[in-house]
């Protein structure tokens, strides 16, 4: 199968089974296929697994001790990895083939969707064990409602990348602790693969970012392409995770701004804990 087919049944598909369709031998060669893609206004969602502008507000850390709160949890984490899944899907068909390049900026981005098709495998029989199924509570759509505005793959990497999986340092490790600490040990050792896997998709991010931004530096250059409102605070969850960046390739001098910024929205102002 073409990598671009993949990519579309990941994206158009309609149920979880069409987004955890798990290719490990795909085509990866220049085709013109999908070249005039047009970016969907959603991606196909059954009734159930729909976006929904109702609210749910995340469980409190000291509410962990209930199955039911521990399930909400991952029930934010597993939307976040689909959403990740389809947006990552649609970079594949939004972005040319013009060089080796491409295809080997490609390759790198089947990997990691193949990681978050691994993770969202994980949350969804750790919810079910809880006793919760993905789509039980409203699904929000706000890393989606950025897709539109990253017209390139710079604009994208830096988003996605340095950004929404940046974050995850930190918040991976934070709830692996949360877990860990009402002894949910299978849920905790999940927020450690995550981890893990996204130390490499962060390494990823900063390289290709590295290898386009000529003179400039990374700082600069991933901050000039991030789509307005969202901002490099968006990068950081509670309790700041260097070592973690560190082993991503974050230079010192990155890692230290990253970790000073500070933007006036209240949602990104996050108290360490």
């Amino acid at each position: 199968m073409h990598y671009k087919e993949w990519a579309k049944n990941l994206l158009l598909g309609s149920e979880l089974a069409d987004k955890l369709i798990h290719e490990k031998n795909l085509e990866i060669s220049f085709s013109n296929e999908y070249s005039n893609f047009i970016l969907p206004n959603n991606p196909g969602r059954s009734t159930k697994l729909q976006f929904d502008n109702l609210q749910t507000k995340f469980p409190k850390r000291g509410s962990f001790h209930q199955d039911d709160r521990r399930a909400l949890a991952l029930h934010f984490f597993a939307n976040h990895e689909l959403l990740a899944i389809e947006m990552m899907a649609a970079a594949l068909l939004r972005y040319p083939d013009n060089s080796e390049d491409d295809l080997l900026m490609k390759k790198g981005l089947i990997k990691t969707i193949l990681d978050e098709q691994k993770h969202l495998s994980l949350y969804l029989k750790r919810m079910n064990d809880l006793g919760l199924k993905l789509g039980d509570y409203p699904l929000n759509d706000f890393f989606w409602r950025q897709m539109d505005q990253l017209k390139t793959p710079a604009n994208f990497y830096s988003l996605m990348a340095l950004t929404f999986e940046s974050a995850n340092l930190d918040f991976a490790i934070y709830y692996e602790m949360c877990f860990a600490e009402v002894e949910d040990t299978e849920s905790a050792k999940i927020m450690n693969i995550v981890f893990e896997d996204e130390i490499s998709h962060v390494a990823l991010g900063a390289k290709w970012l590295n290898q386009w931004r000529g003179d400039k530096k990374l700082w600069e250059y991933f901050y000039e392409h991030l789509p307005f409102p969202i901002t490099p605070a968006r990068s950081k969850g509670m309790n700041f995770n260097r070592d973690a960046r560190s082993k991503a390739g974050l230079s010192d001098d990155f890692i230290n701004i990253l970790e000073a910024y500070r933007d006036p929205f209240g949602i990104t102002n996050r108290r360490n804990k």
